[in-house]
């Protein structure tokens, strides 16, 4: 067992669960991930093995003999006329009969519909009433004489949720761990493998939990198709609901005028609409007026009363064009609707997390380690949204004076929503604060800059912030801004004159290579993309004659393709009348050095015919890395050649072009000798 998992056994027994088991007890059960955790929570929150075995066992036993699946539904029907009564797990949900004045429950998978219920159920389990639960129940016949009479009995009905948590010892457990491990611990709750995310690949993941700690929370996010955008508010809780975009009504959503009866906002937390973009989607522009109403103002008018929820809304959908196309010819909000496509509607949103910047999930991203039961986070978090966090980072940051009231509401939200997720306790320090800050910031810039795009009527918001008693400013700027939306390096604005080998603004205006290439320092940020080794460092590799690369980790498969690589990037930059002398210091395990002598060797005549001079030696004890050459500059890597995060290999087209990577946050210093 690993390290983590073993802590969080250790002060968590009883609430988390190994994540492979849920998908080696679901088989075939279309039922969302909380209800098997449940079950799982019930009877293998151990890490006791033989325990494991048979509560598999158990589970598996209950899922086939009481789980309704909808091509067996009149087998299930029979076995309950048969016995008298039989429990089953069904999505339930209840409606007034007005008429008969008295309450019914329609089943999902069975297949029943109108069963009369007790008010007692209805008052005990109110979210009955909306959208439909997932409950273990037992379900009775009677027969009878009457004709209009149902023999169906709804004897026991239970929601699957966990009923009582205690919130302050979740709080006292969770200074037990870094805030590295907690990070880690909720994405191996989300069911995902943190070994394969980066820190800011974890903190869009885990923004996604943030509309179910927070009241009132109005979330978007774009992207490609198969990031998992909508997994989260389907399976993670029973006190968030999705739907479809196109499935929504006003009366559905805010009330019904002719019943009176509340929509789905009243009675869910987080309330999730499913494929919400698509240009030629059918709208109803009604309701897009009530939904600004509500994300602006926490209420709705549905004829002469009005009402007020607590209900965040989360917006979830595909975009039609890469980010660069939308970056250069429309906006990030490009593939809305068009009643949805509305300033003062989109102005609501308190975040826009990238999709673009989440991989597709692949099966070496999902874990198989320890994590929450999700039923008992999602209990945690509801009770955290009775937290007020909003004003935490005011005693040590003071936010732009630019900055508007909506603006500033939505990055406290934003940053209250993962305080209370990540730092449960109220405990960050300074710097953790700062980091939560610069992303909550950068979460609403997003939303402004696309606003202003759209509508020149927007004024720019100096997006910065100062530490209080400092003058300095911190200014931040969104991912995109900067892959796309800045001149990154040299060779986009100047040119080489292949005669003087001068680099040159235009031919007529040579400028020395000295005089633009400048020692300092470039910042790489995680997930961002367009870098590549030659508009990173290709500039400050002419003239060298000898380089020497120190890079501790040249020894993998994809070590060893991002080396040659940088070789590529050499033998374009040299003179190809000249000779070169490349030489590399690396380590390596008993494991790989008789492999890793063997490919060097193959380099060293591979180059040879290009005029590189390859050499290598192995050093146990380096851990710098560095590029030092013969024309008086040396660059400090701080990952060595390792900046790109894992692609998808041959099949991957990123696996082939550097720009399109995902890079690793890392500095790149370039120091003149």
């Amino acid at each position: 067992m690993k390290p983590l998992d073993k802590k969080i056994n250790d002060y968590f027994p009883g609430k988390v669960v190994r994540k492979d088991l849920t998908k080696l007890v679901k088989g075939n059960a279309i039922v969302p991930t909380y209800v098997l955790e449940y079950l799982l929570g019930q009877y293998c929150a151990t890490d006791d093995e033989n325990t494991i075995k048979e509560g598999i066992d158990t589970v598996k036993r209950i899922i086939t003999n009481h789980f309704v699946h909808r091509d067996e539904a009149q087998i299930v029907k029979s076995t309950i006329k048969e016995r008298g009564s039989h429990r089953i797990i069904d999505k339930v949900s209840i409606r007034l009969n007005d008429r008969e004045d008295r309450y019914e429950a329609f089943f999902a998978n069975i297949g029943l519909s109108k069963i009369p219920i007790s008010d007692e159920v209805v008052k005990e389990h109110p979210k009955l009433l909306s959208g439909g639960v997932w409950c273990i129940l037992t379900m009775g016949y009677v027969s009878t004489d009457e004709k209009k009479a149902t023999p169906w009995v709804v004897e026991q009905i239970k929601p699957i949720q966990i009923s009582n948590i205690d919130i302050e010892e979740f709080k006292s457990m969770r200074e037990k761990f870094t805030t590295d491990e907690w990070l880690d611990l909720l994405l191996q709750t989300m069911g995902l493998n943190p070994d394969e995310f980066t820190k800011r690949s974890k903190l869009l993941q885990i923004t996604r939990l943030v509309p179910f700690v927070e009241n009132n929370y109005n979330l978007i996010e774009l992207g490609p198709k198969g990031t998992g955008k909508s997994h989260v508010f389907s399976e993670l809780s029973p006190h968030g609901i999705l739907i479809s975009g196109g499935e929504v009504s006003k009366a559905k959503l805010f009330v019904n005028n002719s019943s009176g009866e509340i929509g789905l906002v009243g009675y869910w937390d987080v309330v999730a609409y499913d494929e919400f973009a698509g240009k030629t989607k059918r709208t109803d522009r009604g309701l897009v007026d009530i939904m600004k109403n509500y994300m602006a103002n926490k209420s709705f008018s549905r004829g002469t009363e009005v009402y007020g929820a607590s209900a965040s809304m989360v917006f979830v959908g595909n975009t039609d064009h890469s980010v660069p196309y939308m970056m250069k010819h429309s906006d990030l909000f490009d593939a809305l609707p068009k009643d949805y496509y509305d300033t003062a509607f989109l102005d609501r949103m308190h975040a826009y997390i990238p999709g673009w910047e989440v991989q597709k999930l692949r099966n070496d991203m999902f874990t198989s380690d320890y994590g929450f039961i999700v039923d008992y986070l999602a209990e945690v978090l509801k009770e955290l949204r009775k937290e007020d966090r909003t004003n935490d980072f005011n005693e040590f940051y003071q936010l732009s004076d630019s900055i508007t009231t909506r603006d500033k509401t939505s990055i406290s939200k934003t940053y209250a929503g993962l305080s209370k997720v990540l730092y449960p306790d109220g405990n960050p320090d300074v710097l953790e604060m700062k980091e939560l800050l610069d992303f909550s910031i950068e979460c609403r810039k997003r939303v402004k800059d696309q606003l202003r795009k759209m509508d020149e009527t927007f004024e720019e918001v100096d997006f910065s912030y100062t530490i209080r008693g400092l003058e300095d400013r911190y200014e931040v700027k969104t991912l995109e801004e900067i892959d796309y939306g800045e001149l990154q390096d040299l060779r986009e604005v100047r040119e080489i004159d292949h005669e003087t080998e001068d680099i040159v603004e235009n031919p007529t205006n040579p400028i020395p290579l000295s005089e633009l290439l400048t020692e300092g320092q470039k910042i790489i940020r995680d997930n961002q993309s367009g870098i590549s080794y030659d508009n990173l460092f290709g500039s400050y590799l002419l003239d060298a004659t000898k380089i020497k690369l120190i890079d501790p980790y040249i020894r993998l498969p994809y070590q060893l393709r991002n080396f040659m690589e940088f070789v590529r990037l050499i033998n374009d930059k040299k003179d190809p009348l000249s000779e070169l002398d490349l030489h590399i210091v690396t380590t390596n395990s008993e494991e790989y050095i008789e492999g890793i002598k063997e490919k060097f060797d193959l380099m060293t005549y591979s180059l040879e015919s290009m005029g590189i001079n390859f050499t290598y030696e192995f050093d146990e004890y380096i851990h710098d890395r560095s590029i030092e050459m013969d024309n008086g500059w040396k660059i400090v890597l701080g990952r060595g050649l390792d900046i790109w995060q894992k692609t998808g290999g041959y099949a991957d087209i990123t696996d082939y072009i550097q720009e399109r990577r995902l890079c690793k946050a890392c500095e790149i210093t370039f120091v003149k000798v």
